[in-house]
């Protein structure tokens, strides 16, 4: 079940990184799309729009502003699902989903993993 994670920061007190990092503990394969190449533990953090294969779940931790460059680029990428983490809710992107037959979750990606739930 490959995630991909955008909005992924370096620095470790932002919740992407923890996201990231809690999938990883979780044995989750982690793809993840930031603002600037990096590494987050064991995943290389990239920019722009890669060509990706088999995610299950997207989970966003960008804020609506800022989602517009991926929209197109998220569905085309057919996952099973969208998490729409605190702050990152879009109706656009929703609707769009929706239409696509993609599952969209309003919720938090680190309390889905901790109470089992992911």
């Amino acid at each position: 079940m490959k995630t991909l994670v955008i909005g992924a920061s370096p620095n470790p007190l932002r919740y992407s990184n923890k996201a990231v990092k809690r999938l990883r503990a979780h044995d989750i394969e982690v793809a993840a799309i930031g603002k600037r190449e990096t590494t987050i533990e064991d995943v290389e953090v990239v920019t722009g729009t890669p060509p990706l294969k088999d995610i299950h779940t997207i989970t966003l931790y960008t804020g609506p502003d800022n989602q517009q460059e991926y929209l197109d680029y998220i569905i085309s990428l057919r996952p099973n699902r969208i998490i729409f983490n605190p702050g990152t809710y879009n109706r656009t992107l929703e609707q769009m989903a929706t239409d696509s037959g993609i599952e969209c979750l309003e919720d938090c990606t680190l309390v889905m993993l901790s109470s089992g739930t992911y």
